[in-house]
């Protein structure tokens, strides 16, 4: 079984900040790194560490192909990445002392995925894979149409969120996972209630995951309401909990994993990655995972 990951590769540049730059202001950064990202990228590399069989498909400009090479020693499969001369995507971060981010996006090479990549790469596909997207790349569309007619069952973080996912083939959407500002923003509601109440609604036909940050997660799924805690830590950059969150999540569910420990795993990989600086390389290993669950168990 495998999950096909039509995601974002992003250069990250991030800077260590004493608090977000406001209008009209010019501020010192205390540290800079140049990293690989990408929700695409993280999520897939998250899937990889979990145990996955992850095919990451997207783009990269040609001179950053090192980092296409990271992503294949992470063990990610990366034949559907193309090497182009587009400039690669890339976002400028911004993290505080207490982990929080401000991120500003380029898409740059995520935007050439047209729908002859995205037919080519489920050319070779079973009923039993998956297809992941998010929000950061071009034809969205055509991959959650062409996974539908397929039957493959379909995963959606519509991250960063915008008005476009709303006018997307939402039938075609069988696992929908959201922050809190996605599923205000979706569902038009900001009640938590009110937001939960649409989602049974108005999205009857697929599962939902709402990730709530310190608040843990909640699940909607067959009528029923899940809820996982988060774990304590101690949170130094909070960058790619939700991917981190995302791939192992997906990892344990898509092997049949029962959805509440599916969640927990998932939590717990987020929980670990917070305590680390950084983007993909703060997501943890299936180990350091196992060890931390059994540390906390109970």
């Amino acid at each position: 079984m495998a999950i096909i990951n039509f995601g974002s590769i992003n250069i990250d540049h991030v800077y260590q900040v004493d608090h977000f730059v406001q209008p009209g202001e010019t501020i010192a950064s205390t540290h800079y790194q140049t990293l690989l990202g990408g929700k695409g990228a993280n999520q897939s590399i998250a899937l990889a560490q979990a145990g996955a069989d992850v095919r990451h498909v997207g783009s990269i400009h040609q001179n950053d192909a090192y980092f296409k090479q990271a992503l294949i020693k992470k063990g990610v499969d990366c034949r559907g990445v193309k090497c182009s001369e587009t400039p690669s995507g890339h976002a400028i971060i911004q993290v505080t002392p207490s982990g929080e981010n401000a991120i500003v996006l380029f898409g740059g090479a995520n935007q050439t995925i047209t729908a002859k990549t995205v037919m080519a790469a489920l050319d070779d596909t079973k009923p039993a894979d998956w297809v992941l997207t998010q929000n950061e790349t071009s034809s969205i569309d055509e991959v959650l149409r062409q996974a539908q007619e397929k039957q493959l069952k379909v995963a959606f973080n519509p991250a960063p969120m915008s008005e476009s996912v709303k006018a997307l083939p939402h039938d075609c959407i069988d696992l929908l996972i959201v922050n809190e500002t996605e599923a205000a923003a979706l569902t038009g509601k900001e009640a938590m209630d009110d937001i939960v109440d649409e989602f049974k609604q108005q999205w009857a036909h697929c599962e939902v995951i709402i990730t709530l940050g310190k608040a843990g997660v909640m699940m909607l799924r067959k009528g029923d309401v899940i809820n996982v805690d988060a774990f304590s830590v101690d949170a130094v950059d909070t960058t790619a909990a939700g991917d981190t969150f995302i791939g192992y999540f997906l990892s344990a569910y898509s092997n049949h994993t029962d959805a509440k420990q599916a969640l927990k795993r998932g939590c717990a990989a987020s929980a670990i990655a917070v305590t680390r600086e950084g983007a993909a390389q703060s997501i943890p290993t299936q180990k350091e995972v196992d060890r931390f669950l059994a540390k906390h168990s109970g």
